[in-house]
């Protein structure tokens, strides 16, 4: 992968007091970060964030978008593994924040907006850091396995 340029006021790129206003960390991967999103009205809500500062996946060489979308699917394996859902949406938005990430949404047949497309961030449920860390744990023991 070449050099990683970062955006100073790019939450994913400084990570730490940034993303944890949003995200808990759970691991670095080969092309991202892993990190639980704190709103979790879909259990197991987490995000992907690519390592360079890139806005659209265009922006990645074919190699680096490939090894992209194995650990998409790599996360989602491990969401699967740990929490059961029906089904694993998957949304990559940024209009105002311009940094490659995928949303990977388990949802549950019956719960909260099956059938439809996931809220951004409702803020109806916020976990303890415990719980955050509880959920990041189980993950990063997944991913070992799967």
């Amino acid at each position: 992968m070449a050099e990683i340029v970062k955006d100073p006021n790019c939450a994913y790129c400084m990570q730490g007091e940034l993303a944890a206003k949003f995200a808990y960390p759970v691991c670095e991967m080969k092309t991202g970060f892993l990190y639980v999103f704190k709103e979790q009205s879909k259990k197991g809500r987490v995000i992907l964030a690519h390592k360079k500062h890139v806005s659209e996946l265009i922006d990645l060489t074919d190699e680096e978008r490939n090894d992209f979308f194995a650990e998409v699917a790599q996360v989602a394996r491990a969401v699967h593994k740990v929490f059961h859902p029906d089904k694993v949406n998957y949304g990559a938005y940024g209009d105002t924040g311009c940094h490659l990430h995928f949303h990977i949404v388990p949802k549950y047949k019956g719960g909260e907006e099956w059938g439809g497309t996931f809220e951004m961030n409702s803020g109806r449920t916020i976990l303890t850091d415990a719980e955050y860390e509880e959920m990041a744990e189980a993950l990063r023991k997944a991913l070992k396995e799967v």
